[in-house]
Order: C-alpha cells, then sequence, then structure tokens
C-alpha cells in the first residue's frame, strides 16, 4: 500500500485531483477534519482506522494518511506530447535529472520547480528517487502539481529537447558562471547526480555547463539548493 501523511501533501494531492483510494483517518483534529471535509467534496471515500492499524502502514503519519494506488506518481504526460504542445513559445524551462536518488533532494527540487514556475521535470523511471510519501511531504505538496515525465533514456530525451529547440546546460562546479550565460529562450537544465554527477554520456549532449560562483570552503552546494539557485537566475534573466 503506497501511502501519503503529510497533511499539505495530502491536501495538494486531493486538490491537484490526482485521485486516491480512500483517506484513513485514526485520530480526530481541526487538521483531520479540514482533509475529511476536502475528501467528501471530491467523492474520495474516508475509512475510520484505528492507531495502531495506521502505526502499521504508515510509521510517521499524524493521525491521517490518504492511500493512493501502488506506484501512482504526478506523472502526467511524455516528453514527446509535451513538446509538440508548446508550439510557438519562445521561454520554456525544462528540469532534466540524472539519477537523483535522495528522496529529499528529488522534493526539495520539486519545490523549487513549483516556485519558480518550470514546465516540466524529467527523470530516468528506473535509478530516480521512487518515495511518493517522502518526495510529497519534502516538497510541502509541490509534487501534485509540477508536470513530471519519466523517460528510459535520457540522452535520447535530450537530443529530442535539443531537436525542438533547446539549449542544454548541465549543472558544473567547474562550468561557466550561470551569471554571464544567456538563459533565456528554450533552456533544459541538467543535475547530476548527488555523488557523481552528471554521466558522461548526458555531458557530451550539452551545450555547455553552467556554474555557481561561491566563497565556501565546500567544493559544491546540495544539488536541490544549487536547482533552487539556476532556477532562480533563469527566471531573473527572463524578467529583464
Amino acid at each position: 500500500m503506497t501511502c501519503l501523511t503529510g497533511f499539505h501533501a495530502i491536501e495538494e494531492w486531493i486538490k491537484a485531483d490526482k485521485g486516491a483510494v480512500a483517506l484513513l483517518v485514526a485520530k480526530p483534529g481541526p487538521r483531520s477534519r479540514e482533509l475529511v471535509s476536502l475528501a467528501q467534496s471530491r467523492n474520495i471515500r474516508v475509512d475510520r482506522v484505528g492507531t495502531h492499524d495506521l502505526d502499521l502502514i504508515a510509521s510517521d503519519h499524524r493521525g491521517v494518511a490518504l492511500h493512493i494506488e501502488d506506484g501512482e506518481s504526478p506523472d502526467d504526460m511524455s516528453v514527446e506530447l509535451f513538446i509538440e504542445r508548446l508550439g510557438e513559445r519562445k521561454n520554456v524551462l525544462v528540469l532534466l535529472l540524472d539519477e537523483i536518488t535522495d528522496p529529499h533532494n528529488y522534493g526539495a527540487i520539486l519545490r523549487s520547480a513549483d516556485q519558480f514556475g518550470v514546465d516540466l521535470v524529467i527523470s530516468r523511471n528506473r535509478r530516480s528517487a521512487k518515495h511518493a510519501d517522502v518526495i510529497s511531504k519534502t516538497s510541502s505538496g509541490a509534487a501534485s502539481w509540477v508536470p513530471q515525465a519519466e523517460t528510459a533514456n535520457l540522452v535520447r530525451t535530450a537530443g529530442q529537447l535539443k531537436d525542438s529547440g533547446f539549449w542544454i546546460y548541465g549543472a558544473d562546479m567547474r562550468g561557466e558562471s550561470a551569471y554571464k550565460l544567456d538563459l533565456r529562450g528554450r533552456i533544459a537544465l541538467i543535475l547530476g547526480s548527488e555523488g557523481a554527477g552528471l554521466s558522461r554520456l548526458i555531458r557530451e549532449h550539452c551545450d555547455g555547463f553552467a556554474a555557481l560562483p561561491s566563497l565556501g570552503r565546500l567544493d559544491s552546494l546540495n544539488v536541490s539548493v544549487a536547482a533552487g539557485t539556476l532556477l532562480y537566475e533563469v527566471r531573473r534573466q527572463w524578467e529583464q
């Protein structure tokens, strides 16, 4: 059974009409009652369960959990459909996640993607973080709103984006300062894994590499922090 347990995560999932099996409620309370009312308004079944029963399903619950279909995610389109729908749009922002495995980083990236209006987040369908509950809670529910797609071949997907007029930039501390790059137009940013960074094949498809100048003693930023900062810079340039 796959469950979401954060109040914000549950609320945003229901509001986004992602569908659910049932809302499981063990403890009455103001927030629980709000979620019950919301679930009922969307015709989602509400099940009263014991605290012990909920402990067995989701140990970190706060008296309420949302049962969603196993394997269900916010993914709602293919890369091909996304490209087809772009039309003549000039400014488009896409994030490609190259083997991001920590669900907390994944969720934090999705929260930034929501804040800065990323048009699509693309991840590998086998090696990326897939812990729906952790991702949804870390993103404060943003995972229910950010358009996402999965791909079996990130290199091929990068090629598809290039063919559709995108400039591909990999996040790399050895690259050129993001403040000096022209990040207007159709931009795809690639974020590498927490340990190894960008894979060799994906690096070969990059048009350039974006770095964030820093004064710290550590050699790099956390990938989710880097994502938020780079997305901010893209949006800043679009507003000029």
